[in-house]
């Protein structure tokens, strides 16, 4: 079995054989416990690691699983930074042992296809989600179409989302959207400030669901779509689905999975 296999499963890999590579966000508290955990464990170029220590809060986290998507690599996360959701606590103290016996939680990304008022074809992922938002004043008009069809033909609002499980507590909680157990096999489709109709309050969709928003009357109503961090304005149409062939790599410590954070999230008031 190879090492990061080992790790990967908590199967009991000797500690000594964990290559841990590090980033960090730039504040103080994370850059400081960067060069405190790498003086102390060493620390491999993280693109070369068995895992990548992350220190720093969510949004340290996203970066980085954007930066490795595609590597196979797994990334444990240490919380240094603001919301840690995604994080395990900061601890320096046995990490080789803490990072051998994680567990692992496995997502994947939405792919987001767009296209804009001047032609272009527009492509990310997300892992969060994918949101359209309006960009003056004016609210979006909007249709929805689920596989093909569609299924609201006028929605009046500030913008709509589609979450992941992953991400369904971060934007899609604050907009009033469900919170999905991580390995149900469901997305969110939830509507941000919905003016018309005032009492859709959005859709479960299962997690194969192709999903595309057209914008109506763009001109005079223009509005962007944006996939975590890549922001594109001006879109005609978004198509959004799971990208079930990317897998990205969460340890976690037992009793602090992921799955059972989102669980406890529900009963958090």
């Amino acid at each position: 079995m190879s090492e990061v296999s080992a790790v990967e499963t908590g199967a009991g890999i000797p500690v000594d054989k964990v290559r841990l590579g590090f980033v960090a966000s730039p504040a103080p508290e994370a850059q400081e416990a960067l060069q405190r955990l790498a003086r102390r464990y060493g620390s491999a170029k993280p693109e070369t690691a068995g895992v990548i220590i992350a220190l720093g809060g969510d949004g340290l986290m996203l970066q980085t699983l954007h930066r490795f998507m595609g590597t196979g690599i797994p990334i444990y996360g240490m919380h240094r930074g603001s919301v840690g959701f995604l994080m395990n606590e900061y601890q320096e103290d046995r990490l080789l042992e803490r990072v051998a016996g994680a567990k692992l939680s496995v997502i994947h990304p939405l792919k987001m296809l767009a296209q804009n008022v001047a032609g272009q074809r527009l492509e990310a992922l997300a892992i969060n989600e994918v949101h359209l938002f309006r960009q003056t004043a004016q609210s979006a008009r909007l249709s929805i179409s689920v596989d093909g069809k569609e299924r609201l033909s006028e929605l009046i609002c500030d913008g709509v989302l589609v979450a992941t499980p992953a991400g369904s507590t971060a934007y899609n909680l604050s907009a009033g959207g469900p919170i999905l157990p991580l390995k149900a096999p469901l997305l969110a489709l939830t509507p941000i400030s919905p003016f018309r109709p005032r009492r859709w309050r959005g859709a479960l969709l299962p997690n194969k669901a192709h999903v595309k928003i057209e914008v109506q009357e763009a001109d005079k109503r223009p509005v962007s779509a944006v996939a975590d961090h890549a922001e594109f304005r001006d879109v005609l149409s978004v198509s959004i689905s799971e990208e079930r062939g990317i897998d990205l790599q969460l340890l976690f410590d037992p009793g602090h999975a992921l799955e059972e954070r989102i669980l406890a999230e529900q009963f958090r008031f």
